[in-house]
């Protein structure tokens, strides 16, 4: 029920047509509309670290420029600003939120003082005063137009002249309650980046709660005051308040929204649940829904949210553009990219969907397709830190040195304000430009001759690998870029040899092996060529070394060690994402090595659950169970039966921190718990693996991470065993060269596994370990003659595994299990030399920037006329915008791959009328006919 004294939907009117004046009151639906576009969000592994502040800022800043543009968000329409909202708005505060219940018909008039005569102000404030449309109303008719003035005044955007009106009035009732409401809507509308006017706001709606403490509205109005100066727990208690005096589906919502804010999503969902429930047609509910699900790690939640948001408000680009980010956290980049292009449909220069489109096409590998929205970006809001960022990066990875590092300097130049915390892009961008520096001196000098880690002052990769500032004393610049080094050209597919053609495709082929299926981990067609290039260039080195050839690395003529067997993915890794610092930790100034590098990642933070691991919480919750059990079992053994049945009653990591609290005294806010790697080297010893935390004062707000922690003395220890898994690696390959048992080849396998294992566990790379080793098991694996055919399992991630297993044995076990290992084709052998290939980052850099075999359709080949059977292979789509669509059959059984050119219809749609006739190695004749080939 509307108070006595107030029209309802009158007042909603009223209060909806002033709340466009000033975008400060839009922060706390601004941060929702923002807060789903970082990068990964909390506990993702990033491809991109982009934090919620710095885009909440972008939005808050291109919103309040839009409305600067159109004359302060009004506009110059005539009419009574009164009935430019919809009556039926029957809820509603003084000043509205961006989403209040209440649809406008338009924005709110400009009348500015000198337009509003003193006949019009007159004869709109006796309409108010007379149907008492204004907050508080009197039974005396003659206060009623002099506050109906004021109230105007306030509407017209007049807010100086409103406080004295209604000052004086004061003068005369110094109690009168709608003066005093009035008075501080007016001075909360003056801006609250102004203190002065927060605090006078305040005072005088504090006043209004003495002296009228059952009006909802009030609470309500002073909790948007106190929420954009960061007061959000005073802010939820006044809306609670409210809630109890008269609940409402708006109130719900914005208590909702303020739960959010604070991350406590799992109460934020019960508020936008209780306001849908309330008010089921309310499509911004239901995409803050979806948001507390998204940041819970509940994706799938999520989508049904948005998609339900979709269904009430067709046209709502918010929920687009969230589905399209959602979609991306789980990998799924076609049903992403098509969300986001019916955001733009809807909205072509709609600048967070062009920036996060651009973001997953960059970290996709469609480096081309993203600089292009990170232009249209940039055209629309010339000053986003994070597209200009992007678009330096993009330019930089497809090798434009040169616009890479103008966009890099844009960046360097907007230093934060005083007291302003510097973007994530700011931080990043000097490391950027150095290493962009380096990059583009070495473009041509042969890959074998320098060494990143050796190369970079050891402060500088300290620093970058930190992600610290860029405070490095006595610090020397890389040289700027020289006029005689060339940026790197595009590279037509068709100027590469044919078998260097059919090298890539090959590598395209054993990179998407490497493709984890979990959420957060987006396909990324770059890393797959790289990798599996990486792959092929270990299988070349490795089976050079077993036949007692020498290998150059780093300058030196050597036989190869198992770190260069692992720098030649190192190599290729660092190139196809030259964001990320990927270093060797052992080659870090030796004062940082002495304190420890940390891999840390967060598992469960307050409520958020990072969806990657989530196949290994039980695991993980086993191990700590059975530790607790044996620590109990050696210093409480008369406790250790209560201590074991109150644990079979634990079946969440979180239930975990009341159970140690109850039967330790020692664990006040948290535990530790430390995981052990058998050696093999020496049997009974063991080294540090990872440290499990789980640390909060109650369930709903823990800490659940693990850490790695690489220190000199374990590394040392770690590296001691790889030597001697290497050493009896090296040897056991060169007797399976000339050795065709099994026994033989399953023990090099084991060896091989065995070595990664303790990689994995040692963890020696600041980023990228993961696929890094998982390129070398494949390429190593090559070598010895056998092939991984089979994909990484969904929900996998084979560091984990190996970080998470017993031992090497376990390990190797669980690896084959997926791996399903073949007997390697002999064409392989036919294959160019990689390194011979690709000898130089320019050459690198000119394969990674164009994407051209592409997963294609099926095709049946039969080796003869009367073969009753048929083989299936994928055939690869070859495409470039510079080249003839081409197809590239990977065929096995010891046929050459070849690609041939085919009738573009056969890209498009796989189904040609008819198809050009091809050759293959020993001369058949094959025709193309539905997708499929037979021998003719």
């Amino acid at each position: 029920m509307a108070p006595a004294g107030c029209c309802c939907c009158c007042y909603c009117c009223w209060g909806g047509a002033v709340a466009a004046a000033d975008a400060a009151r839009r922060v706390l639906v601004l941060l929702l509309l923002g807060v789903l576009s970082i990068g990964p969000r909390p506990g993702a592994l990033a491809t991109e670290h982009y934090s919620p502040l710095s885009l909440l800022k972008q939005e808050l800043q291109h919103r309040q420029q839009q409305e600067a543009q159109a004359g302060g968000g009004c506009s110059p329409q005539s009419g009574d600003w009164g009935d430019q909202y919809s009556v039926e708005c029957g809820e509603s505060s003084f000043l509205n939120f961006h989403d209040s219940d209440c649809e406008p018909k338009g924005p709110p008039p400009c009348d500015s003082l000198l337009s509003l005569n003193t006949e019009k102000i007159l004869s709109q404030a006796k309409s108010i005063a007379e149907q008492k449309r204004f907050p508080f109303a009197t039974d005396n008719d003659s206060t009623n137009e002099e506050l109906a003035i004021a109230y105007v005044l306030i509407g017209s955007g007049l807010y100086d002249e409103a406080i004295r009106h209604f000052s004086t009035m004061l003068q005369e009732e110094p109690d009168l309650v709608s003066a005093i409401y009035g008075r501080g809507i007016a001075y909360g509308k003056k801006g609250l980046h102004d203190i002065k006017n927060a605090e006078l706001a305040l005072f005088e709606l504090s006043r209004v709660i003495t002296l009228e403490p059952d009006r909802p509205e009030v609470f309500e109005q002073r909790a948007e005051i106190l929420s954009p100066l960061g007061r959000i727990n005073e802010a939820v208690n006044d809306l609670t308040k409210a809630i109890q005096l008269q609940p409402s589906a708006r109130l719900y919502r914005h208590r909702g929204t303020l739960y959010f804010i604070s991350e406590d999503y799992a109460t934020a969902h019960e508020d936008f649940q209780q306001s849908l429930e309330l008010n089921k047609n309310q499509p911004i509910a239901m995409l803050y829904k979806g948001l507390t699900f998204f940041h819970r790690g509940l994706l799938k939640e999520a989508i049904e949210s948005f998609k339900e948001a979709l269904k009430q408000k067709v046209d709502f680009i918010d929920a687009y553009k969230s589905l399209g980010q959602a979609y991306r956290e789980l990998g799924n980049f076609e049903a992403a990219t098509e969300s986001f292009q019916k955001a733009l449909l809807l909205n072509q220069n709609h600048v967070q969907t062009l920036q996060l489109r651009g973001m997953m096409l960059y970290h996709h590998g469609s480096l081309q397709e993203a600089l292009k929205n990170f232009k249209r970006c940039l055209q629309l809001e010339p000053y986003n830190e994070v597209c200009q960022y992007m678009k330096g990066l993009s330019h930089v990875a497809m090798g434009q040195f040169y616009e890479g590092i103008k966009a890099q300097t844009k960046v360097m130049l907007n230093d934060p304000l005083p007291g302003q915390k510097a973007s994530p892009e700011y931080l990043k961008v000097k490391y950027l430009r150095e290493y962009s520096r380096y990059l583009h001196a070495h473009l041509d000098t042969p890959l074998t001759e320098y060494n990143i880690d050796v190369d970079l002052p050891g402060s500088f990769k300290d620093h970058w690998a930190k992600n610290l500032p860029f405070l490095i004393e006595d610090y020397e610049e890389q040289p700027g870029l020289q006029p005689h080094i060339k940026d790197v050209l595009h590279q037509n597919f068709e100027g590469y040899k044919p078998e260097v053609q059919e090298l890539i495709c090959v590598a395209d082929r054993l990179g998407s092996l490497m493709q984890y299926e979990t959420p957060g981990f987006l396909p990324n067609k770059r890393i797959h060529r790289a990798m599996g290039l990486a792959a092929l260039e270990v299988m070349q080195a490795v089976q050079r070394t077993w036949t007692n050839s020498k290998v150059r690395m780093n300058g030196k003529t050597r036989l190869m060690q198992w770190r260069d067997m692992f720098d030649i993915a190192v190599k290729w890794r660092r190139i196809a994402d030259p964001d990320q610092p990927v270093l060797w930790l052992d080659q870090m100034p030796a004062r940082s090595l002495s304190r420890g590098f940390n891999n840390h990642i967060n598992l469960i933070r307050g409520q958020v659950i990072n969806m990657r691991y989530l196949e290994y919480f039980e695991k993980i919750l086993h191990f700590i169970k059975d530790r607790i059990l044996v620590y109990h079992g050696a210093n409480n053994p008369k406790g250790l039966l209560e201590v074991r049945e109150a644990l079979e009653k634990v079946h969440k990591v979180e239930d975990l921190l009341p159970i140690m609290k109850q039967f330790n005294t020692k664990t006040k806010d948290g535990f530790t718990v430390n995981t052990k790697v058998p050696s093999l080297k020496d049997q009974g010893k063991e080294y540090d693996g990872f440290t499990i935390t789980i640390t909060g004062d109650k369930v709903g707000n823990i800490l659940f991470s693990v850490e790695t922690q690489t220190t000199e003395e374990r590394t040392q220890l770690y590296h001691a065993e790889i030597d001697a898994l290497y050493k009896d690696l090296t040897a056991k390959g060169k007797v399976l060269i000339l050795s065709s048992e099994f026994g033989e080849a399953d023990a090099v396998c084991n060896l091989i596994l065995s070595l990664v294992y303790y990689f994995y566990n040692l963890m020696p790379l600041s980023r990228g370990s993961s696929v890094i080793a998982y390129s070398v098991i494949v390429g190593a694996l090559m070598a010895s003659g056998k092939e991984v055919t089979g994909k990484i399992p969904k929900g996998k991630l084979v560091d984990f595994e190996a970080m998470t297993a017993p031992g090497s044995e376990a390990f190797s076990k669980i690896a084959k299990s997926w791996m399903n290992l073949k007997s390697i084709s002999p064409s392989y052998k036919s294959l160019p030399s990689v390194s011979e290939a690709f000898p130089t980052l320019r050459s690198m850099i000119e394969l990674l920037a164009e994407s051209w075999c592409l997963p294609g359709a099926m095709m049946t080949c039969r080796t003869g006329p009367n073969c009753p059977t048929a083989v299936e292979f994928p055939l690869l789509a070859i495409a470039s915008p510079f080249s003839v669509p081409r197809f590239a059959a990977i065929f096995p059984g010891g046929t050459q791959t070849r690609c041939f050119p085919l009738q573009e219809t056969l890209v498009r749609n796989n189904s040609p009328d008819a198809a050009r006739p091809v050759r293959s190695v020993k001369e058949p004749f094959f025709s193309l006919s539905k997708s499929r080939c037979k021998y003719v």
